[in-house]
């Protein structure tokens, strides 16, 4: 009896312990069973009292643009939704146009490579109610004007441009050929290293696109064996440049709306061109270039009127320079970077008349993602490591390097996404044991203002799920 009993416990404490910890499949994985809900394609709008989010009814085939208040985090009103009525289709992105007059509509999304897509866009006219399509053909790296009446694309390697209001469709470049010659999107290598594919972006005042051209005719052939659907597979052949090979040549150009003029601008040294970006002055581009050791970074402006190349910044490395989106120009012609200088990546602002470069941000730790600069608080945001390495918080601080403030709190990794004026920001906290965690916040101070999602329910169900210790 005495045995049986003790039996009896044995298994039925073994049954509590094998359901306590039940082993995750990949069933579970794949299937989706502890995947957490997120906010899809959060947008800041212009007044930053407003944010816009995608909503995706895969089932019914419906998609739609919610436009939220960030003081009551209630819907005001359905933007645009999908619907055979209004002709707009399906889509599964969305951009606006810099004064929100226009959307970009991606829709029928290919895949190329790790970052690169392409696909059918459309352009929907929030005070007309009208769609209209860019193109019949599966287009790349769509880019709306900054007035949004014109759309720069590429189409097999070579650069257009179309008119919203005529409906007309211009051909700037005509050299594009596959395996040879690519205008306005970058290579495999440069969106493997690199982490971009449009490689064109329009002025402030959209007169003026600049892009880069890229000549891989003595890139070395590499071909790959795609299986399908079929008996056999079929033979992907691109341009892949191994160790010590022969890399593309990249060369930067000027295309004039106005004068449908293309010019090519000369760059001293310019193995790479990892970057370009235009200033607010419509009339001068940044440009960022390197070795191929990538150890040596040059920042040049370009006078576009003129082509005229200046030095602007100069750095050099040991080993190795990281490329980064971190660059704002500012109206007095300054500039907010980040750099590893001193060791770890931190803040700077330069003030290149003066040659006066100051250091923000300072001490044995990162800045892991820089969101943007206040011009009216003056104040810069930023997310480190200040807080541990596994650890990420959100910071403030002033343009002139004081009035440091830490905006988050509890161990873990904190994320933003801040509103257009900085007034706000939807902060994403996770950690070990806590999914991802949506709270409202206010940018001044950090002060919680509401919870958005929480995920219990996920963190509830790993419970009776044996997982690694922590």
């Amino acid at each position: 009896m005495k045995n049986s009993l003790l039996l009896f416990i044995f298994l039925t404490a073994s049954t509590l312990v094998f359901t306590q910890q039940q082993k995750i499949t990949l069933e579970e994985i794949w299937g989706g069973k502890f995947s957490t809900q997120g906010l899809q394609e959060l947008r800041s709008m212009n007044d930053g009292q407003h944010f816009s989010i995608l909503n995706l009814d895969k089932a019914r085939g419906v998609s739609s643009i919610e436009k939220y208040a960030y003081e009551t985090l209630e819907s005001t009103t359905t933007i645009l939704s999908s619907s055979p009525e209004n002709g707009v289709p399906y889509f599964s992105s969305y951009t606006f146009s810099k004064d929100e007059s226009v959307i970009l509509l991606a829709t029928e999304i290919e895949k190329i490579y790790r970052r690169s897509r392409r696909g059918i866009y459309y352009v929907y006219d929030t005070s007309a109610k009208t769609v209209i399509k860019i193109s019949d053909n599966k287009i790349m790296a769509p880019q709306l004007s900054p007035d949004g009446s014109k759309v720069a694309y590429v189409f097999e390697n070579d650069l257009y441009l179309f008119d919203l209001s005529s409906g007309a469709t211009t051909r700037i470049t005509t050299d594009g050929r596959a395996n040879a010659i690519i205008n306005g999107v970058t290579d495999w290598v440069y969106e493997e290293e690199f982490g971009f594919v449009r490689a064109f972006d329009w002025n402030s005042d959209g007169t003026r696109i600049a892009f880069l051209r890229f000549d891989e005719r003595a890139v070395p052939e590499f071909s790959m064996d795609i299986y399908g659907e079929g008996l056999y597979p079929s033979q992907n052949r691109f341009k892949y440049p191994k160790a010590g090979e022969e890399n593309s040549k990249v060369t930067l150009h000027l295309y004039d709306l106005a004068s449908a003029e293309l010019k090519e601008v000369p760059l001293p040294e310019a193995y790479y061109i990892p970057r370009l970006l235009w200033k607010q002055n419509p009339d001068e581009l940044s440009v960022q270039t390197m070795n191929r050791a990538q150890n040596h970074l040059r920042m040049y402006t370009v006078e576009a009127p003129d082509g005229v190349v200046s030095l602007l910044l100069e750095e050099r490395d040991k080993a190795y320079i990281d490329i980064t989106n971190d660059l704002t120009f500012l109206e007095d012609d300054s500039f907010i970077w980040t750099s590893e200088q001193d060791g770890y990546n931190h803040i700077y602002h330069y003030k290149p008349e003066t040659s006066i470069r100051k250091q923000l941000t300072s001490g044995p730790w990162e800045v892991t993602s820089y969101y943007g600069y206040d011009p009216i608080k003056k104040a810069i945001f930023y997310q480190s490591t200040e807080n541990g390495s596994i650890n990420r918080d959100v910071y403030r601080i002033g343009i002139n390097g004081k009035n440091k403030r830490k905006l988050t709190e509890n161990v873990g990794t904190h994320s933003a996404a801040f509103s257009t004026d900085f007034s706000y920001f939807i902060n994403t906290y996770s950690s070990v044991e806590i999914p991802n965690r949506y709270t409202l916040h206010r940018a001044t101070d950090g002060l919680k203002i509401k919870d958005i999602r929480d995920n219990n329910s996920v963190a509830e169900l790993l419970k009776d799920y044996k997982t690694s210790p922590k």
